[in-house]
């Protein structure tokens, strides 16, 4: 069995969403390609009926692995406030250099690092599990270390 993902009841019911739109809107425009292809003629020779078997194919791959996720989700309420950085936190956190950075940890469904969403499981969100303010996480990266100062939680 794979290991539970944690998600909050946003992220749950998003992910739910996916797999609906998949299983509905997804499969019938590749059914609609296949049945399109078909009418083109001989299916060996067929590049099209192929390109659209292999994208179904993909299609059904991706809901069985939302599928799997959706049966180990774990629903978490996140926390609120609280003085150690937990699943749910918002964390403003400074490195060496002195810039300041913000994330909030969220599954790893929800997760948009870009926008400040990190994986409550990912190594920075990891490293900053459990801390409170003004203690230091320290994060392996392919550099070295990188150093992570808690600055506050909220």
């Amino acid at each position: 069995m794979s290991e539970p993902s944690y998600m909050t009841e946003e992220g749950l019911a998003s992910l739910q969403a996916q797999i609906e739109d998949l299983e509905g809107r997804g499969r019938h425009e590749i059914a609609e390609q296949i049945k399109t292809a078909r009418a083109w003629g001989d299916l060996k020779e067929n590049a099209e009926y192929h390109a659209a078997k292999d994208a179904q194919a993909h299609l059904e791959t991706k809901i069985l692995q939302l599928r799997e996720q959706l049966l180990n989700a774990r629903v978490v309420e996140a926390s609120e406030g609280g003085d150690a950085v937990a699943f749910g936190s918002t964390v403003e956190v400074e490195d060496d250099s002195g810039r300041r950075m913000t994330y909030t940890l969220v599954s790893a469904h929800e997760s948009r690092p870009s926008e400040g969403l990190l994986a409550f499981d990912s190594p920075v969100g990891t490293a900053l599990r459990d801390r409170r303010p003004g203690e230091v996480a320290v994060v392996a990266t392919p550099r070295g270390e990188r150093r992570l100062k808690v600055v506050a939680i909220s």
